[in-house]
């Protein structure tokens, strides 16, 4: 990720957005006190752009170091969801990140550098056609 810094601003931006994403840009200006084109400026800087769904496969699968592994997924900020899979590969994460040199980054400094990781295949998000917040019910 860039080095960029995170004022009160853009973590109350952050934070409506992740309560509520379906805020217009005026409602989100008047929210944090600025103009629409400040705050419209500011959501743009912070948009995280790329998503990927990333297959992973342990060396090896005994207790402590699965465990090793799952903790070291809890400090990856990128990560937004990890599921433990059956078949050929170990877990599938959720990346989210600014872009293709974020994900390289993340890839090669965090995910690879683990020594427990043999196999990776990476899959990037080119549009989400349905994305539910709910399960869907029965009609009654």
């Amino acid at each position: 990720m860039s080095a960029a810094v995170l004022d009160r601003i853009d973590l109350q931006l952050l934070a409506l957005l992740q309560r509520e994403g379906r805020h217009t840009n005026a409602e989100l200006a008047e929210k944090v006190h600025l103009s629409a084109s400040a705050c419209l400026r500011r959501v743009q800087r912070l948009g995280l752009g790329l998503q990927a769904f990333v297959r992973v496969q342990l060396k090896s699968h005994d207790a402590a170091r699965v465990e090793a592994f799952a903790r070291q997924v809890n400090r990856w900020p990128e990560v937004v969801a990890c599921h433990a899979l059956t078949g050929d590969m170990d877990y599938l994460l959720h990346v989210v990140v600014s872009g293709l040199e974020h994900f390289s980054h993340f890839l090669l400094d965090h995910l690879l550098a683990q020594g427990d990781v043999g196999d990776v295949n990476s899959s990037f998000v080119l549009r989400t056609v349905k994305q539910a917040r709910a399960l869907g019910l029965p009609s009654a």
